[in-house]
């Protein structure tokens, strides 16, 4: 009897401590033009920080399935709104959006302001333009990789397959209009959808995107063989074979073009978001590359 009321009391006090040690915390930093970035943090404080930065029309709230799972829990996991997006502040003149200058600015006030050392940086979609405008910006010296999850490498037609009514309407003024193409552009994120509750928050996420970014996006040119061409650091590329939204075999080719050191892995069953289709394949691919670095 002593014994099992033991055991049940180390297995209390195991649970106790895996809630402090995954503990969330949340704070704010300021870019170099005044813009706030709402960021936020788990996972063990003292583990290798990984940064997530998310896609078009997301949040930090897209890496739910990597925020709650136990086996990342040994690593500082650090995510941020990006401008215009989620939580962060939104400025309303377009060049807030299209000088890549900014963004880039933004991931280097994240590391500064979170202290995180040698942090691992995991970029989706418009994430991976982040992460290629703030190497051109800032080289790799304050880094430790690179991960593109379904990555936009360049804005250009032979990588970003034509979906003119959808981004036509995404833009408009018309209310059901915008909210008909956010509706239609996060159907095409996916090949295996989501469940209904999280589609329902990834389109709340979505409304709350600034109309001004969504309009300059388009209009930015990636730093990418300044950036991505220069980096010294271990790079990987994730897609799923069958994104509507990005081609991954144009954009690997092009990648691989200004750096062919880059890895590359290919999800069969994944659209364009292989952290939510395939989240217990793609958390243990993050982990093994964290741990090689």
């Amino acid at each position: 009897m002593l014994l099992s009321r033991g055991r049940n009391l180390v297995f209390i006090l195991l649970l106790f401590c895996a809630s402090l040690y995954a503990q969330e915390k949340h704070y704010t930093v300021v870019s170099s033009d005044g813009v706030p970035l709402a960021v936020q943090e788990t996972g063990a404080a003292d583990g290798q920080p990984i940064i997530f930065i998310h896609g078009l029309l997301g949040s930090h709230l897209n890496w739910e399935k990597q925020w709650q799972d136990p086996a990342l829990q040994r690593f500082r996991l650090i995510s941020f709104d990006l401008r215009g997006h989620g939580l962060s502040g939104k400025p309303e003149q377009a060049t807030a959006y299209t000088e890549n200058r900014r963004w880039a600015d933004d991931v280097a006030a994240v590391i500064k302001g979170s202290g995180a050392n040698k942090p691992l940086l995991v970029g989706w979609s418009l994430g991976g333009v982040v992460i290629s405008h703030y190497l051109a910006a800032y080289g790799d010296q304050q880094i430790a990789g690179v991960l593109y999850v379904d990555g936009v490498v360049e804005i250009t037609p032979e990588q970003i397959p034509a979906h003119p009514q959808v981004y036509q309407d995404m833009v408009s003024a018309d209310l059901k209009t915008h909210l008909a193409g956010e509706r239609d552009f996060l159907r095409l994120c996916f090949h295996q959808q989501p469940d209904t509750a999280t589609f329902e928050r990834l389109l709340a996420n979505a409304a709350l995107a600034s109309w001004t970014m969504q309009r300059a996006v388009p209009q930015m040119k990636v730093s990418l063989a300044q950036g991505l061409g220069k980096a010294k650091v271990p790079v990987l590329f994730i897609y799923g074979e069958k994104d509507q939204l990005v081609n991954p075999q144009a954009s690997l080719a092009r990648a691989r073009s200004v750096n062919p050191h880059i890895r590359t892995l290919l999800y069969a069953d994944s659209g364009h978001a292989p952290f939510l289709e395939e989240p217990q394949r793609f958390n243990r691919d993050l982990a093994a590359f964290a741990d090689s670095l």
